[in-house]
Protein backbone atom coordinates (compact mmCIF):
# COMPACT_ATOMS: atom_id res chain seq x y z
CA UNK A 1 0.00 0.00 0.00
CA UNK A 2 1.42 3.29 -1.40
CA UNK A 3 1.47 6.37 1.90
CA UNK A 4 -0.92 8.08 -0.49
CA UNK A 5 -3.46 4.84 -1.28
CA UNK A 6 -3.22 4.55 3.14
CA UNK A 7 -4.04 7.78 3.97
CA UNK A 8 -6.78 7.97 1.82
CA UNK A 9 -7.80 4.43 3.32
CA UNK A 10 -7.85 5.75 7.01
CA UNK A 11 -9.56 9.15 5.96
CA UNK A 12 -12.47 6.59 4.78
CA UNK A 13 -12.33 4.38 7.71
CA UNK A 14 -12.70 7.67 10.05
CA UNK A 15 -15.62 8.41 8.53
CA UNK A 16 -16.90 4.42 8.14
CA UNK A 17 -16.79 4.37 12.43
CA UNK A 18 -18.96 7.94 12.84
CA UNK A 19 -21.70 5.68 11.08
CA UNK A 20 -21.53 2.89 12.71
CA UNK A 21 -19.95 0.51 10.01
CA UNK A 22 -17.17 -0.35 10.92
CA UNK A 23 -16.71 -3.74 12.62
CA UNK A 24 -13.98 -2.74 15.18
CA UNK A 25 -12.84 0.96 16.50
CA UNK A 26 -10.07 2.57 15.32
CA UNK A 27 -7.12 4.08 16.80
CA UNK A 28 -6.56 7.64 16.46
CA UNK A 29 -2.96 8.69 16.37
CA UNK A 30 -2.85 12.32 18.19
CA UNK A 31 -0.08 14.78 17.61
CA UNK A 32 0.79 18.25 19.70
CA UNK A 33 -1.24 20.99 19.39
CA UNK A 34 1.54 22.91 17.85
CA UNK A 35 0.82 20.68 14.71
CA UNK A 36 5.00 20.92 13.54
CA UNK A 37 6.57 19.23 11.25
CA UNK A 38 7.30 16.48 13.98
CA UNK A 39 4.39 15.99 15.39
CA UNK A 40 2.40 15.75 11.80
CA UNK A 41 4.84 13.28 10.10
CA UNK A 42 5.04 11.31 13.40
CA UNK A 43 1.38 10.29 13.54
CA UNK A 44 1.35 9.67 9.87
CA UNK A 45 4.37 7.47 9.97
CA UNK A 46 2.95 5.40 13.59
CA UNK A 47 0.05 4.64 11.98
CA UNK A 48 1.41 3.14 8.67
CA UNK A 49 3.60 1.41 10.21
CA UNK A 50 1.02 0.20 13.49
CA UNK A 51 -1.63 -0.27 11.19
CA UNK A 52 -3.81 -3.66 11.78
CA UNK A 53 -1.10 -4.63 13.90
CA UNK A 54 -1.46 -3.45 17.46
CA UNK A 55 -2.45 -3.99 19.59
CA UNK A 56 -0.81 -7.11 19.64
CA UNK A 57 -3.67 -9.50 20.43
CA UNK A 58 -6.34 -7.38 18.71
CA UNK A 59 -4.77 -5.45 16.41
CA UNK A 60 -6.99 -2.18 14.61
CA UNK A 61 -6.84 0.54 12.05
CA UNK A 62 -4.97 3.51 12.82
CA UNK A 63 -6.07 6.57 11.61
CA UNK A 64 -3.31 9.76 11.68
CA UNK A 65 -5.08 13.00 13.30
CA UNK A 66 -3.71 16.35 12.44
CA UNK A 67 -4.06 18.62 15.82
CA UNK A 68 -5.65 21.50 13.91
CA UNK A 69 -8.78 22.77 15.62
CA UNK A 70 -9.24 25.43 12.88
CA UNK A 71 -7.40 24.38 9.97
CA UNK A 72 -9.33 21.64 7.32
CA UNK A 73 -7.19 19.49 5.05
CA UNK A 74 -7.02 21.60 1.83
CA UNK A 75 -5.38 25.09 0.63
CA UNK A 76 -5.59 26.23 3.70
CA UNK A 77 -3.15 23.46 5.24
CA UNK A 78 -1.13 24.01 2.42
CA UNK A 79 -0.52 27.75 3.18
CA UNK A 80 -0.07 27.19 6.72
CA UNK A 81 2.21 24.07 6.64
CA UNK A 82 4.09 24.38 3.44
CA UNK A 83 7.07 22.66 5.02
CA UNK A 84 4.80 19.81 5.01
CA UNK A 85 3.56 19.52 1.76
CA UNK A 86 6.65 19.91 0.66
CA UNK A 87 7.83 16.91 2.48
CA UNK A 88 5.01 14.95 1.72
CA UNK A 89 5.57 15.87 -2.21
CA UNK A 90 9.15 14.93 -2.62
CA UNK A 91 8.12 11.43 -0.74
CA UNK A 92 5.71 10.31 -2.69
CA UNK A 93 6.35 11.97 -6.16
CA UNK A 94 10.03 11.34 -6.68
CA UNK A 95 8.52 9.04 -8.12
CA UNK A 96 5.05 8.73 -7.76
CA UNK A 97 3.83 5.20 -7.62
CA UNK A 98 0.91 5.57 -9.92
CA UNK A 99 -0.32 8.22 -12.20
CA UNK A 100 -3.23 8.85 -10.29
CA UNK A 101 -0.72 10.10 -7.46
CA UNK A 102 0.77 12.78 -8.61
CA UNK A 103 0.23 16.22 -8.01
CA UNK A 104 1.99 19.78 -8.06
CA UNK A 105 3.77 21.41 -5.29
CA UNK A 106 0.99 23.92 -5.25
CA UNK A 107 -2.18 25.63 -3.58
CA UNK A 108 -4.90 23.69 -6.06
CA UNK A 109 -3.13 20.52 -6.75
CA UNK A 110 -1.81 19.95 -3.43
CA UNK A 111 -4.61 21.01 -1.91
CA UNK A 112 -7.12 18.45 -3.43
CA UNK A 113 -4.97 16.11 -2.66
CA UNK A 114 -4.88 17.35 1.03
CA UNK A 115 -9.14 17.21 1.76
CA UNK A 116 -8.71 13.55 0.27
CA UNK A 117 -6.14 12.41 2.14
CA UNK A 118 -5.44 14.23 5.68
CA UNK A 119 -8.15 14.15 8.49
CA UNK A 120 -7.84 17.27 10.74
CA UNK A 121 -9.24 17.82 13.95
CA UNK A 122 -11.19 20.86 12.36
CA UNK A 123 -12.80 17.96 9.61
CA UNK A 124 -13.27 15.53 12.79
CA UNK A 125 -15.61 18.21 14.30
CA UNK A 126 -17.10 18.85 10.71
CA UNK A 127 -17.49 15.30 10.01
CA UNK A 128 -19.76 15.06 13.46
CA UNK A 129 -22.14 18.03 12.05
CA UNK A 130 -22.11 16.70 8.83
CA UNK A 131 -23.30 13.28 10.23
CA UNK A 132 -25.74 14.48 13.05
CA UNK A 133 -23.58 13.14 15.96
CA UNK A 134 -24.97 14.88 18.94
CA UNK A 135 -24.07 12.03 21.22
CA UNK A 136 -20.64 12.14 23.54
CA UNK A 137 -18.16 10.18 22.00
CA UNK A 138 -15.19 7.60 23.15
CA UNK A 139 -12.09 7.10 21.11
CA UNK A 140 -8.98 5.80 21.31
CA UNK A 141 -5.98 7.10 20.57
CA UNK A 142 -1.61 6.66 20.71
CA UNK A 143 0.04 10.20 21.45
CA UNK A 144 2.90 11.26 19.53
CA UNK A 145 5.37 14.17 19.84
CA UNK A 146 3.40 15.05 23.73
CA UNK A 147 1.98 12.85 26.15
CA UNK A 148 -0.74 14.84 27.80
CA UNK A 149 -4.09 15.76 26.72
CA UNK A 150 -5.15 19.47 27.66
CA UNK A 151 -7.89 18.40 29.85
CA UNK A 152 -8.50 15.66 32.09
CA UNK A 153 -11.65 14.13 32.14
CA UNK A 154 -13.01 12.51 35.11
CA UNK A 155 -9.63 12.69 36.91
CA UNK A 156 -8.47 9.46 35.10
CA UNK A 157 -5.15 8.49 33.63
CA UNK A 158 -5.23 9.36 30.12
CA UNK A 159 -8.69 9.94 30.07
CA UNK A 160 -8.96 13.29 28.47
CA UNK A 161 -10.62 16.33 25.86
CA UNK A 162 -8.89 18.50 23.49
CA UNK A 163 -11.56 20.70 24.15
CA UNK A 164 -13.00 23.24 21.61
CA UNK A 165 -15.03 22.35 19.13
CA UNK A 166 -14.01 18.84 19.97
CA UNK A 167 -15.44 19.19 23.41
CA UNK A 168 -17.76 16.49 22.98
CA UNK A 169 -15.40 13.68 22.22
CA UNK A 170 -13.77 12.22 24.84
CA UNK A 171 -9.87 10.13 24.00
CA UNK A 172 -8.59 7.49 25.94
CA UNK A 173 -4.87 7.36 25.44
CA UNK A 174 -4.18 3.70 24.95
CA UNK A 175 -0.53 4.32 23.71
CA UNK A 176 2.06 7.32 23.58
CA UNK A 177 5.85 7.94 22.26
CA UNK A 178 7.48 11.35 23.14
CA UNK A 179 10.45 13.23 23.89
CA UNK A 180 9.51 15.54 26.34
CA UNK A 181 9.23 15.59 29.75
CA UNK A 182 6.68 13.65 31.50
CA UNK A 183 3.35 15.14 32.46
CA UNK A 184 2.38 12.44 34.75
CA UNK A 185 -0.96 11.80 32.61
CA UNK A 186 -0.49 8.54 30.81
CA UNK A 187 -1.66 5.60 32.55
CA UNK A 188 0.85 2.46 33.51
CA UNK A 189 1.99 0.31 31.11
CA UNK A 190 0.69 -2.72 32.48
CA UNK A 191 -2.91 -1.12 32.05
CA UNK A 192 -2.46 -0.93 28.51
CA UNK A 193 -3.89 -3.14 26.17
CA UNK A 194 -0.88 -5.32 24.87
CA UNK A 195 2.15 -4.45 23.06
CA UNK A 196 1.05 -0.64 23.21
CA UNK A 197 4.20 1.45 23.38
CA UNK A 198 4.41 3.71 26.10
CA UNK A 199 8.05 5.49 25.67
CA UNK A 200 8.40 8.96 27.31
CA UNK A 201 12.03 9.71 26.41
CA UNK A 202 13.47 13.28 26.50
CA UNK A 203 16.12 14.10 24.70
CA UNK A 204 16.03 12.99 21.03
CA UNK A 205 16.04 16.03 18.08
CA UNK A 206 12.63 14.18 17.38
CA UNK A 207 9.97 12.16 18.01
CA UNK A 208 10.24 10.38 14.65
CA UNK A 209 13.29 9.20 15.56
CA UNK A 210 12.01 7.46 18.53
CA UNK A 211 9.45 6.09 16.37
CA UNK A 212 11.47 5.16 13.41
CA UNK A 213 13.88 2.59 16.10
CA UNK A 214 10.40 1.24 18.00
CA UNK A 215 8.81 -0.12 14.75
CA UNK A 216 12.26 -0.98 13.59
CA UNK A 217 12.61 -3.01 16.63
CA UNK A 218 9.42 -4.41 16.32
CA UNK A 219 9.50 -5.58 12.66
CA UNK A 220 7.33 -3.41 11.51
CA UNK A 221 9.02 -1.80 8.41
CA UNK A 222 8.11 -4.82 6.25
CA UNK A 223 4.27 -5.38 5.42
CA UNK A 224 2.96 -8.07 3.00
CA UNK A 225 0.60 -5.79 1.31
CA UNK A 226 3.49 -3.03 1.17
CA UNK A 227 6.29 -3.21 -1.04
CA UNK A 228 9.60 -1.79 -0.70
CA UNK A 229 9.03 1.45 -2.69
CA UNK A 230 6.23 1.80 -0.40
CA UNK A 231 8.34 2.11 2.61
CA UNK A 232 11.01 4.28 0.77
CA UNK A 233 8.03 6.68 0.67
CA UNK A 234 7.39 6.35 4.11
CA UNK A 235 10.97 6.10 4.62
CA UNK A 236 11.61 9.57 3.41
CA UNK A 237 8.85 11.42 5.13
CA UNK A 238 10.11 10.26 8.48
CA UNK A 239 13.39 11.43 7.73
CA UNK A 240 11.85 14.97 6.91
CA UNK A 241 11.45 15.89 10.83
CA UNK A 242 14.46 14.36 12.11
CA UNK A 243 16.41 16.18 9.74
CA UNK A 244 14.87 19.84 10.10
CA UNK A 245 14.98 19.25 14.00
CA UNK A 246 18.63 18.41 14.33
CA UNK A 247 19.70 20.97 11.57
CA UNK A 248 20.35 17.85 9.12
CA UNK A 249 22.65 15.74 12.39
CA UNK A 250 24.58 18.59 12.91
CA UNK A 251 22.48 20.52 15.58
CA UNK A 252 24.77 20.67 19.01
CA UNK A 253 23.35 19.71 21.85
CA UNK A 254 20.28 18.09 19.54
CA UNK A 255 21.33 15.21 17.93
CA UNK A 256 21.35 12.26 20.13
CA UNK A 257 22.13 8.58 19.53
CA UNK A 258 18.33 7.84 18.73
CA UNK A 259 18.42 9.92 15.67
CA UNK A 260 21.98 9.05 14.36
CA UNK A 261 20.41 5.43 14.44
CA UNK A 262 17.30 6.26 12.79
CA UNK A 263 19.02 7.95 9.92
CA UNK A 264 21.30 5.14 9.42
CA UNK A 265 18.18 3.13 9.25
CA UNK A 266 15.92 5.65 7.28
CA UNK A 267 18.73 6.73 4.38
CA UNK A 268 19.15 3.50 2.42
CA UNK A 269 15.63 2.96 1.76
CA UNK A 270 14.37 5.06 -0.87
CA UNK A 271 17.25 3.95 -3.08
CA UNK A 272 16.99 0.73 -5.20
CA UNK A 273 16.20 1.89 -8.68
CA UNK A 274 15.43 5.55 -7.58
CA UNK A 275 18.22 8.24 -6.97
CA UNK A 276 17.98 10.46 -4.20
CA UNK A 277 19.71 13.04 -2.73
CA UNK A 278 19.00 13.26 0.90
CA UNK A 279 21.28 16.75 0.93
CA UNK A 280 19.04 18.23 -1.78
CA UNK A 281 15.50 16.47 -0.02
CA UNK A 282 16.54 18.35 3.15
CA UNK A 283 17.74 21.84 2.15
CA UNK A 284 14.07 21.94 -0.04
CA UNK A 285 12.47 21.25 2.90
CA UNK A 286 14.41 23.57 4.57
CA UNK A 287 13.16 26.31 2.63
CA UNK A 288 9.81 25.66 2.70
CA UNK A 289 9.94 25.88 6.65
CA UNK A 290 12.09 29.34 6.57
CA UNK A 291 9.67 30.76 4.21
CA UNK A 292 6.52 29.42 5.87
CA UNK A 293 5.26 32.95 7.48
CA UNK A 294 5.47 35.16 4.20
CA UNK A 295 1.77 34.60 3.63
CA UNK A 296 0.64 34.59 7.55
CA UNK A 297 -0.88 37.50 9.45
CA UNK A 298 0.52 38.36 12.79
CA UNK A 299 -2.10 36.26 14.79
CA UNK A 300 -0.88 33.58 12.27
CA UNK A 301 2.46 33.29 13.18
CA UNK A 302 2.11 33.37 16.62
CA UNK A 303 -0.66 30.29 16.54
CA UNK A 304 1.27 28.37 13.64
CA UNK A 305 3.74 26.74 16.29
CA UNK A 306 1.47 27.50 19.87
CA UNK A 307 1.70 25.79 22.65
CA UNK A 308 -0.34 26.63 25.85
CA UNK A 309 -0.32 25.13 29.62
CA UNK A 310 -2.45 26.13 32.87
CA UNK A 311 -0.40 25.86 35.61
CA UNK A 312 -2.10 26.12 38.97
CA UNK A 313 0.22 27.82 41.68
CA UNK A 314 0.61 27.34 45.19
CA UNK A 315 -2.00 29.85 45.66
CA UNK A 316 -4.57 27.95 44.19
CA UNK A 317 -4.16 30.34 41.32
CA UNK A 318 -4.68 29.12 38.11
CA UNK A 319 -1.88 31.03 35.63
CA UNK A 320 -2.54 30.21 31.56
CA UNK A 321 0.80 30.38 29.42
CA UNK A 322 0.72 30.43 25.96
CA UNK A 323 4.22 29.54 23.92
CA UNK A 324 4.48 30.89 20.33
CA UNK A 325 7.66 30.10 18.20
CA UNK A 326 8.73 31.37 14.88
CA UNK A 327 11.44 30.77 13.06
CA UNK A 328 11.85 33.91 11.54
CA UNK A 329 13.54 36.82 14.20
CA UNK A 330 12.04 39.14 15.69
CA UNK A 331 12.17 42.26 13.66
CA UNK A 332 11.22 40.18 10.65
CA UNK A 333 8.12 39.44 12.72
CA UNK A 334 7.62 43.35 13.92
CA UNK A 335 8.22 44.22 10.17
CA UNK A 336 5.31 42.14 9.81
CA UNK A 337 3.04 43.12 12.00
CA UNK A 338 3.70 47.16 11.09
CA UNK A 339 5.52 48.24 14.17
CA UNK A 340 7.00 47.96 17.45
CA UNK A 341 3.72 48.69 19.22
CA UNK A 342 1.93 47.01 16.74
CA UNK A 343 3.55 44.01 17.54
CA UNK A 344 2.53 44.55 21.06
CA UNK A 345 -1.10 45.26 20.62
CA UNK A 346 -1.07 42.20 18.20
CA UNK A 347 0.16 39.77 21.18
CA UNK A 348 -2.22 41.58 23.28
CA UNK A 349 -5.10 40.78 21.18
CA UNK A 350 -4.33 37.46 20.28
CA UNK A 351 -3.88 36.35 24.06
CA UNK A 352 -7.73 36.91 24.48
CA UNK A 353 -8.27 35.67 20.74
CA UNK A 354 -9.98 32.25 19.96
CA UNK A 355 -11.29 31.23 23.35
CA UNK A 356 -7.28 31.73 24.41
CA UNK A 357 -7.69 33.46 28.13
CA UNK A 358 -3.73 33.71 28.60
CA UNK A 359 -1.86 35.79 31.30
CA UNK A 360 1.80 35.36 29.95
CA UNK A 361 2.63 35.10 26.12
CA UNK A 362 6.17 34.34 25.30
CA UNK A 363 7.51 33.85 22.08
CA UNK A 364 10.63 32.23 21.16
CA UNK A 365 12.61 32.52 17.71
CA UNK A 366 15.03 30.67 16.26
CA UNK A 367 17.11 31.56 13.08
CA UNK A 368 20.17 31.85 11.71
CA UNK A 369 21.69 34.95 11.82
CA UNK A 370 23.51 37.07 8.61
CA UNK A 371 26.59 35.73 9.99
CA UNK A 372 25.47 32.17 9.37
CA UNK A 373 24.85 31.70 13.25
CA UNK A 374 22.10 29.67 15.07
CA UNK A 375 20.32 32.32 17.23
CA UNK A 376 17.58 32.76 19.42
CA UNK A 377 15.59 35.75 21.02
CA UNK A 378 12.83 35.46 23.96
CA UNK A 379 9.96 38.14 24.29
CA UNK A 380 8.03 37.41 27.40
CA UNK A 381 4.64 39.74 28.20
CA UNK A 382 2.61 39.32 30.99
CA UNK A 383 -0.63 40.49 29.28
CA UNK A 384 -3.12 39.77 32.52
CA UNK A 385 -2.98 40.29 35.71
CA UNK A 386 -1.64 36.95 37.28
CA UNK A 387 1.73 34.97 36.51
CA UNK A 388 4.15 38.15 37.11
CA UNK A 389 5.64 36.95 40.22
CA UNK A 390 6.24 33.88 38.77
CA UNK A 391 8.29 35.39 35.24
CA UNK A 392 10.29 37.57 37.79
CA UNK A 393 11.30 34.36 39.05
CA UNK A 394 12.14 32.76 36.22
CA UNK A 395 14.23 35.78 34.63
CA UNK A 396 16.32 35.57 38.23
CA UNK A 397 16.67 31.92 38.46
CA UNK A 398 17.30 31.32 34.52
CA UNK A 399 18.73 34.07 33.19
CA UNK A 400 22.31 33.09 33.52
CA UNK A 401 21.46 29.91 32.53
CA UNK A 402 19.90 30.62 29.81
CA UNK A 403 22.26 33.70 28.23
CA UNK A 404 19.67 35.92 28.71
CA UNK A 405 21.41 39.39 27.19
CA UNK A 406 19.95 42.84 26.11
CA UNK A 407 18.52 42.35 22.35
CA UNK A 408 20.01 43.41 19.87
CA UNK A 409 19.56 42.97 16.10
CA UNK A 410 21.38 39.61 15.28
CA UNK A 411 19.66 39.42 11.84
CA UNK A 412 19.98 41.65 8.52
CA UNK A 413 16.50 42.37 8.12
CA UNK A 414 15.70 45.76 6.91
CA UNK A 415 13.57 47.60 8.84
CA UNK A 416 12.51 51.79 9.48
CA UNK A 417 12.26 51.27 13.01
CA UNK A 418 15.53 51.70 15.29
CA UNK A 419 17.09 48.90 17.42
CA UNK A 420 16.29 51.53 20.28
CA UNK A 421 12.77 51.81 19.29
CA UNK A 422 12.34 48.22 19.16
CA UNK A 423 14.11 47.53 22.78
CA UNK A 424 12.26 50.32 24.30
CA UNK A 425 8.32 49.39 23.15
CA UNK A 426 8.94 45.57 24.15
CA UNK A 427 10.78 46.47 27.45
CA UNK A 428 9.16 47.97 29.96
CA UNK A 429 6.22 46.83 32.90
CA UNK A 430 4.09 50.67 32.24
CA UNK A 431 0.44 49.06 31.54
CA UNK A 432 2.07 45.63 31.07
CA UNK A 433 5.09 43.83 32.18
CA UNK A 434 7.40 42.63 28.78
CA UNK A 435 10.74 41.80 27.98
CA UNK A 436 12.76 41.08 25.16
CA UNK A 437 16.23 39.34 24.85
CA UNK A 438 19.04 37.82 23.00
CA UNK A 439 19.40 34.17 24.20
CA UNK A 440 23.01 33.23 23.78
CA UNK A 441 22.47 29.33 25.41
CA UNK A 442 21.14 28.69 21.72
CA UNK A 443 20.80 24.78 22.60
CA UNK A 444 17.60 25.44 25.24
CA UNK A 445 14.68 24.78 22.80
CA UNK A 446 10.99 25.56 23.95
CA UNK A 447 11.37 21.90 25.14
CA UNK A 448 13.95 23.24 27.68
CA UNK A 449 12.21 26.96 28.72
CA UNK A 450 8.66 25.91 28.74
CA UNK A 451 9.30 23.30 31.58
CA UNK A 452 11.29 26.17 33.58
CA UNK A 453 8.86 28.70 32.93
CA UNK A 454 6.01 26.98 34.07
CA UNK A 455 7.97 25.46 37.26
CA UNK A 456 8.47 29.43 38.17
CA UNK A 457 4.96 29.69 37.80
CA UNK A 458 3.18 27.09 39.42
CA UNK A 459 5.49 27.42 42.86
CA UNK A 460 4.46 31.08 43.91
Amino acid sequence: MTLLQFLRHARQVHLQFLAGTLSEPPIYVLGNPSADLDSIISAIVYSYCANNRLPTTTPRPHIPLLNLPNIPAGPELYRLRPEFVTALWLSTNFPALSLNERFDDSSDSAGNVLREHILTTADFAQSLKDQSIARKLDVDTTLVDWNALPERVDGADGKGSLGGILSEVTFHAIGCIDHHVDEDFMPNKEALPTGQPLIIQPGPGSCASLITNDMNKRGFWTVATSSADDFAQVAKLALAPILIDTSNLTAEGKVTDVDVQAVEFLRPQPGGDYPWNMEKFYDQILAAKQNSLDRLTLHEILDRDYKEWTETAKSDQSITLGFCSSVKPIRWVIEKAGGPQEFLDGVRSFATSGGRQLDVVVVMTSFTSSENQFSRELFICVVGDKGLAGIEKFVAHTASHLGLAEWTALDSTVVDVSEEEIRSTLNGDKGIWRALWVQKDTKASRKQVAPLLRDAVSKL
